[in-house]
């Protein structure tokens, strides 16, 4: 309630990327004062033997991740870590440092609990983001999300993803190709089948043939229907170690009529969209590899959907700028609950049970 009835009218006094920055300085502090990250923990995690689990091999002791892009430089990682969280993907990183677009470029829509943003990649570049990482202590599961430079020709697309994991993945517990932001012209052009071949493949041959992490492929939810089943029988052919569904949405017809800005729609309209696609992934994947469901997750019964659609993990982001910084824990509370009324003993018996395509 101190979120929503303080904290929150105060920093939507701001324009959204500025209030993003006073919370950075925040959590920036914390890791200044002594103890303060265990005093995090103690009032933001929620524990349970039953959201506990490993998926691609790697153990997450709940299934409530933070997306990228709210730690676009991983400093803030450190303190996100004890925010209740089960993993903090940091990111979208690129290989060559790049300031974004030109500003605003971050846009909320309050009634429909959603943002539009055209950030842009802005990130310091892989060279300064890897020199933080070294010196950082380790503690819980960390992704790196990597995308394209915009300097970059998309026809010299693998080399620069290549840089970036070649500097990033020591300090990474899974990687994340993001080629589904709609705000770097061309991106989501590699999510063709063609040039998707060619950057996965090329991406394992800048490592050797042996990626040294669990290696995700974040893909949009504007693709077709057939676009969507490529891309997810591709993953099982290249060997992607899972997906992430989705990223933001060019389609703002949820929003009602009017012009809005141009860039990525995510939030409360994303949900259906992204249930729908982790729906269909889940019939088409069959468990062979896993899905991370994110777009719109603000409440403990969104949450369940996503985990009974076919997700054995998922993120938020939006939802928590709208509900706060307890909504991690929220979620958990919710879940175990669930599962202790129903006797389930863990998370991943829930998943895909009530998988459906509309």
């Amino acid at each position: 309630m101190l979120y929503q009835n303080l904290l929150k009218p105060i920093l939507f006094q701001f324009d959204p990327e500025s209030a993003h920055h006073l919370v950075s300085s925040f959590f920036h502090l914390s890791q200044k004062i002594p103890f303060l990250n265990q005093t995090l923990s103690s009032v933001f995690n929620y524990d349970s033997p039953r959201l506990s689990q490993k998926v691609a091999g790697i153990h997450f002791p709940n299934p409530v991740g933070l997306a990228a892009g709210f730690d676009k430089t991983a400093e803030l990682f450190p303190s996100l870590i004890h925010m209740g969280f089960g993993s903090v993907e940091v990111g979208t990183v690129t290989a060559k440092e790049q300031p974004g677009n030109e500003k605003p470029r971050l846009f909320r829509y309050g009634k429909e609990k959603a943002l539009i943003n055209r950030m842009g990649f802005n990130n310091p570049g892989a060279d300064r983001v890897a020199e933080l990482l070294k010196v950082q202590k380790k503690s819980g599961v960390r992704g790196i999300n990597a995308g394209k430079s915009k300097v970059t020709p998309l026809e010299e697309s693998v080399s620069d993803y290549v840089y970036s994991f070649q500097k990033l993945v020591p300090y990474a517990d899974y990687a994340v190709v993001n080629v589904s932001s709609p705000n770097t012209p061309g991106l989501r052009s590699l999510q063709s089948k063609e040039a998707l071949t060619e950057l996965i493949t090329g991406i394992k041959k800048g490592f050797d043939g042996n990626f040294p992490v669990p290696l995700f492929l974040k893909l949009a939810p504007d693709l077709s229907l057939q676009e969507l089943s490529e891309n997810l029988e591709l993953c099982l052919s290249l060997k992607t170690d899972g997906v992430i569904l989705t990223n933001t949405t060019l389609d703002k017809k949820n929003l009602g009529p009017g012009a809005h800005p141009e860039g990525g729609l995510s939030g409360n309209p994303l949900f259906e969209k992204s249930l729908d696609f982790v729906s269909r992934a889940y019939q088409i994947l069959k468990g062979r590899i896993p899905i991370i469901g994110v777009g719109g997750i603000d409440s403990g019964a969104k949450a369940l959907q996503m985990f009974e659609a076919g997700a054995n993990l998922i993120q938020i982001y939006t939802g928590y700028i709208y509900e706060g910084p307890f909504l991690p824990k929220t979620i958990n509370t919710y879940l175990d609950r669930y599962m202790l009324k129903n006797n389930i003993k863990n998370i991943a018996e829930i998943v895909g049970n009530n998988s459906r395509v509309k």
